[in-house]
């Protein structure tokens, strides 16, 4: 018997949680009520995601279906999987997103897909839904779809046409970990549409020849998702792969997904914390070497066979094994270092350097600026603060480590 659109949706919503690549962020704005149509790309708003600017944004996120053709054994809608399988056809998808957004329920689409028939025929459903949707509904809202890197190199052309975010999704860290789990896929393929994405990306941005303006292509640029913890890589090696991925790309994000042993039913175990505790270090990790400065080198490093601190940050782990750098002046210190001081965040850091123009910071300025106190002060001095011998405390490290939990007794 044929599912309802209800049921159908529960399904393939469910099933795109998996999809970790859902921020709408860095596209250009637009707004129904200046240029008509329907939709914008910001304002208030069944997928809750943080841009990198803080702006929470919701957006109907789901799979054109979860049948596939392939058999990737760290995906839940692999071929031999026994899930519930469901469906939309392009013109349901559109329907849902206009009706949605009519709602206010949601101010854009997430959308991808399993494999069904052939890389390009899924593709050409997923662009047919763009198309309609920016073409015969004129929506303003944000679109975000996952490419498929066997599709031809002109579909995936024409969905950047329309969508303000493509993905492509690099898989597993390395060659070896997709040859063993995902041998019907082909990373060199795969990193192929990437470059082809990224040059068509260049050569949209440069103005045509008739008025000089820049045609709109891509402008959230693209994305990947990277499934950590399935192949048995260490972080080092993650954050070496996805460092690599930001500079032959020019990717926006790199998103990580951790990976959790999956049953064969309709239900996935849920993520525990170790998984989802290594997913956070990771993203940390990745800020540390996008937005402070740091050598993905010098993260990796230091690490203990391979792996980040699960107890402290990155950022933290990285200060307490150069105590010698330590602590730093917040009113003479350089940016750089500023950058290193855990409790610092990129916001705090831009405010002292305009502060200490006119004033002298001590840590009651830091407190009014939102720095952890305790955190910071071990690491900097300020106006009436030295830490002293703090910074060489033999235990300064379990300073921050969480404390032991009772265990209970009852579950």
């Amino acid at each position: 018997m044929k599912k309802s659109l209800k049921e159908r949706l529960a399904i393939l919503s469910d099933a795109a949680k998996y999809d970790a690549s859902c921020a709408s962020s860095g596209t250009t704005k637009r707004h129904s009520g200046t240029s008509g149509g329907l939709g914008s790309t910001e304002g208030s708003g069944i997928c809750h995601a943080y841009a990198p600017d803080g702006r929470c944004i919701s957006l109907l996120k789901i799979l054109m279906t979860n049948f596939c053709i392939y058999d990737c054994a760290y995906c839940i809608n692999r071929s031999s999987s026994n899930v519930e399988r469901a469906r939309f056809t392009a013109d349901e998808i559109v329907w849902l997103t206009t009706e949605f957004y009519r709602r206010n329920y949601i101010e854009g689409l997430f959308l991808s897909s399993g494999i069904i028939r052939s890389a390009d025929y899924t593709m050409e459903q997923m662009v047919k839904v763009a198309r309609d949707l920016r073409q015969v509904h004129q929506f303003r809202g944000y679109i975000h779809l996952k490419t498929i890197p066997e599709a031809s190199p002109l579909l995936i052309e024409e969905a950047g046409l329309y969508a303000d975010r493509l993905s492509i999704n690099i898989e597993l860290p390395t060659d070896k970990g997709i040859a063993n789990l995902a041998p019907e896929k082909r990373p060199e393929t795969i990193r192929k549409s990437m470059g082809e994405l990224r040059m068509k990306m260049e050569d949209m941005a440069e103005p045509t020849l008739v008025g000089k303006k820049v045609r709109k292509f891509v402008p959230a640029g693209q994305s990947t998702q990277m499934i950590v913890g399935a192949d048995g890589a260490d972080d080092a090696t993650i954050l070496t792969s996805s460092a690599r991925l930001y500079s032959s790309y020019e990717l926006k994000r790199v998103y990580y997904s951790a990976f959790s042993p999956i049953p064969d039913s309709s239900r996935a175990l849920p993520l525990s914390k170790p998984p989802l505790m290594r997913e956070h270090r990771l993203y940390q990790a990745d800020w540390l070497y996008r937005f402070y400065g740091f050598d993905v080198n010098e993260i990796t490093g230091g690490l203990d066979n391979g792996m980040l601190d699960l107890d402290l940050d990155p950022k933290l782990s990285w200060a307490l094994s150069h105590r010698d750098r330590f602590p730093v002046d917040v009113n003479r210190g350089d940016k750089a270092m500023l950058l290193r001081v855990p409790g610092f965040g990129t916001k705090t850091v831009k405010s002292i350097l305009q502060t200490r123009r006119s004033m002298r910071i001590g840590l009651e300025h830091l407190a009014r600026m939102g720095v952890s106190l305790r955190k910071a002060k071990p690491f900097i001095t300020a106006d009436g603060w030295t830490p002293l011998r703090l910074i060489d405390r033999s235990d300064l490290r379990q300073m921050f480590a969480p404390q032991p939990e009772q265990l209970s007794l009852f579950g």
